[in-house]
């Protein structure tokens, strides 16, 4: 199918000649989103959206009528239920079950007072009510029917004494206290909505319409119970959405509301009852066409608390419900929404993932090409697998996406920390992603889910401020691609030495969490009564029983690059932005000095961006020389007897790098740290590279700096310096340039390469060979000849001294310097 490019050991790629990097992209996660939004009549309006991987977007909207209704593919809306009846839950009847329980009512008295008669009018009928005077067995009331004053009172005339109607429920969590109530205090125990089982056997442990008094309740979490159904309290009326929904639906049956949505997603076509269904089925159901990926899947079951299999990656019916069940709890008061800028709704795409949508965008290409071509050819004898397949389709997808992919960048290379940076970048733009215009202020902001995870320091000035990002120092992307910071756990107040706890953003949202640098005692409890924590986004005085986590290192919370900084917390956050953007851009000295004050990040930094040379294996180095490094890790007697291959086995040897030309032209020049002779532990540092010393990251030099005026001549952002400087090369470093000439055929002629070049004066052509290149080892300055060229001029008229000139040399003078 082509080729694919490596990734080396560093995690970059070699593309052209030229080492690049993919940056990782931020984009939203998809799963189920729940908005909100504020109509200008005042009504909060709710709307849930299903973000897939691929597939067709599904929202459903709250309008200010209390009306649900979904819209596929931001196409014409239609009401919810019609959604629900397509899916087979065709009469009322149906839909009303799914979303209400049910309870009798006692009809036998009178209608007292407001509050009783808001209670039992306007509720709707659960079960048919039968006529006892009429023979054909017509009912008086049919499920779905609205109980009025009217109805009521010939139900009483007709000697029935109770009815059953659709009663509003709600989630109850036995364990806590503050419960959902009215805002008066509710009348009486709460009534079972529906049968509680136990959720070991399965077998019925309190049926539906029971009182939970204190000892079932107690019962119920001795089995294990801990959230029930319970019925509305008494005065609470029942959520509208559904049945006004349904007075909007115009469908009646499952095959009305499929034709209705067929005419929606394929306007002009005459529906037919199967191929309605199976355009459905197909639209939601079909993994060809429609796909949550396994993240999807894990937010969808986290967010709507629904057990479904974690590969099953399409929506199902379960899903709907459960969304419209939670819309309509917001609609009642419970329940919250989602915050787009949290990190649990925004997931890392890596190189891995960015290549696999590539290939499959490849393969795809393939795939409709050898359609065409089969559809073309009409010849199925004669036809070859090579006439059909044409395999560079995929090659070129990824050469494209390596080669002009916004997320294909070219390695930052000017000292290590610029290429540790790069690598660990995040950005929001790039293919299926924001872009600058549109990004605003939220998403650029900082969030305190980022706590750990993002920088919130390390960011560029300008259009792409809060875009692009970087991992912070101890983040880690887990295998579906959310951000996992690590904390040290906390158990009754103390906080464990060895035990630490990877969280996700969506994770740590219930827990409280104390900074790193929480006083401890001696055995690891806190030390003061109370304990600064973060907790979502407040920062509450907790008592350290109800501390869950505690942070590993203050650095926790920064990039690399701002993590090198001294004291970084006395520093403006402004100031300290641009010093760890500023630290990328240093060039490596040829003196390179670690830094007197350092934060200890400086030889890991060194170590993890491939600077400097790590020994493979203990041993002892046996040649040293400045290109290159043996170790024999061979044991000491075995280095007498041994077969000459096996003693070649025992030799690591390290070729390092001399002047090596980086992208951004600076030298990279490996120098050894130890001798011949020397023992050398597995995982020592045995040369330094650029912009190191002695393995220590090495940015600038420790020079002596004095705050004073000096004549005036350092007003503002001057500065003064001593010559010394300049004369022992303190801060002098090296630049390698890479030039490139070349050579045409043009219409008037060949260019040329040569050392005779017209108009030019002798001394300008000093350094040149004969070849008219410049020789090694010539000093040149800016505007120095390095290759002499020349292209013919065209045919111009010639003056009469030229025409005489000519008529005597018999050569027209007709070249043109072009010299680089």
């Amino acid at each position: 199918l082509g080729e694919l490019p490596i990734l080396t050991p560093l995690g970059t790629f070699v593309i052209n000649g030229a080492e690049r990097v993919i940056v990782s992209q931020l984009h939203r996660s998809p799963g189920v989103v729940f908005e909100e939004s504020v109509h200008p009549n005042g009504q909060r309006l709710f709307s849930a959206r299903i973000i897939p991987f691929r597939g067709s977007w599904v929202e459903f909207t709250i309008d200010i009528h209390d009306v649900i209704y979904v819209h596929i593919d931001k196409k014409k809306k239609f009401p919810a239920t019609a959604l629900l009846r397509a899916f087979g839950y065709g009469t009322n009847a149906d839909v009303l079950k799914l979303f209400y329980a049910t309870k009798d009512i006692d009809i036998t008295g009178k209608l007292e007072g407001r509050a009783q008669k808001r209670e039992v009018l306007g509720t709707l009928l659960a079960i048919d009510v039968p006529d006892p005077e009429n023979k054909k067995g017509e009912p008086l009331g049919k499920v779905g029917d609205e109980l009025t004053l009217e109805k009521f009172n010939t139900f009483r005339r007709a000697g029935i004494s109770k009815v059953t109607v659709f009663a509003g429920y709600t989630s109850l969590d036995l364990r806590d206290e503050a419960q959902p109530t009215t805002t008066r205090e509710r009348q009486g125990a709460y009534i079972l909505a529906f049968d509680v089982a136990d959720p070991e056997t399965g077998e019925v442990v309190a049926e539906g319409g029971r009182e939970l008094s204190d000892a079932l309740k107690k019962k119920l979490l001795k089995g294990g119970v801990t959230k029930v159904d319970v019925l509305l309290p008494a005065g609470r009326s029942e959520s509208p959405l559904i049945k006004n929904t349904l007075l909007k639906d115009p469908t009646h049956t499952e095959a009305e509301a499929l034709e209705q949505i067929y005419a929606l997603l394929r306007p002009g076509e005459a529906p037919n009852l199967e191929t309605a269904r199976q355009a459905l089925e197909r639209l939601f159901f079909h993994p060809k066409r429609y796909d949550l990926g396994r993240v999807g899947r894990y937010k969808i079951n986290q967010r709507l608390k629904v057990n479904v299999a974690k590969d099953h990656t399409v929506l199902t019916e379960e899903d709907f419900i459960a969304i419209i069940r939670y819309l309509i709890e917001l609609r009642e008061g419970r329940g919250y929404t989602d915050d787009i800028d949290h990190l649990g709704n925004r997931r890392v795409r890596s190189v891995g993932e960015l290549i696999a949508n590539q290939f499959s965008v490849g393969l795809s290409r393939m795939a409709r090409l050898i359609k065409e071509r089969m559809s073309i050819n009409n010849d199925p004898e004669r036809i070859t697998l090579d006439d059909l397949v044409n395999a560079r389709t995929v090659s070129a997808v990824i050469q494209a996406f390596f080669g002009s992919s916004q997320l294909s960048q070219f390695m930052d290379q000017t000292n290590p920390l610029a290429e540790l940076t790069h690598k660990r970048r995040l950005s929001a733009l790039g293919p299926g992603g924001l872009t600058r215009e549109r990004a605003g202020f939220e998403v650029r902001d900082v969030h305190y889910s980022q706590y750990g995870r993002m920088c919130p320091i390390e960011t560029p000035e300008g259009p792409n401020i809060g875009l692009i990002t970087s991992l912070s120092c101890y983040a880690r992307v887990n295998d579906l691609g959310f951000i996992e910071t690590p904390y040290r756990v906390v158990k009754n107040g103390k906080v464990s030495d060895d035990e630490i706890r990877w969280l996700s953003a969506s994770e740590e949202e219930e827990y409280a969490v104390a900074q790193a640098n929480a006083r401890l005692t001696e055995d690891g409890r806190f030390a003061d009564e109370l304990v600064l924590c973060r907790k979502r986004d407040d920062y509450p005085l907790l008592p350290s029983a109800r501390i869950d986590f505690m942070d590993v290192a203050p650095e926790q919370l920064v990039s690399i690059a701002a993590a090198l900084i001294p004291f970084l917390e006395h520093d403006d956050a402004n100031r300290a932005l641009m010093g760890s953007n500023m630290q990328r851009q240093s060039v490596p000295l040829l003196f390179p000095q670690a830094p007197l004050v350092g934060t200890g990040l400086e030889e890991t930094v060194a170590r993890d961006s491939g600077a400097v040379v790590i020994a493979r294996r203990a041993g002892v180095a046996t040649r040293v020389t400045a290109d290159e490094i043996i170790i024999d890790a061979g044991e000491e007697e075995a280095r007498a007897g041994d077969h000459p291959l096996a003693r070649l086995k025992q030799h690591d040897r390290y070729r390092l790098k001399k002047f090596w030309r980086t992208n951004q032209d600076t030298a990279i020049n490996q120098r050894p740290l130890v001798h011949a002779g020397q023992k050398v532990k597995a995982g020592q540092i045995v040369a330094d590279g650029a912009g190191t010393e002695r393995g220590e990251l090495a940015l600038g030099a420790n020079v002596l700096v004095a705050f004073m005026p000096w004549y005036g001549h350092n007003f503002e952002d001057a500065i003064v310096l001593s010559e010394r400087l300049v004369k022992d090369d303190v801060y002098s470093s090296i630049h390698i340039q890479e030039l490139e000439l070349h050579v045409r055929d043009t219409k008037r002629g060949r260019e040329e390469i040569t050392r005779e070049i017209p108009n030019v004066a002798e001394e300008s052509l000093v350094d040149l060979d004969e070849r008219g290149i410049v020789r090694i080892g010539a000093h040149v300055k800016a505007g120095d000849i390095l290759v002499g060229k020349i292209t013919p001029k065209g045919e111009t008229e010639l003056s009469p001294e030229e025409k005489l000139l000519t008529a005597i040399f018999g050569e027209k003078a007709k070249d043109v310097k072009d010299s680089s």
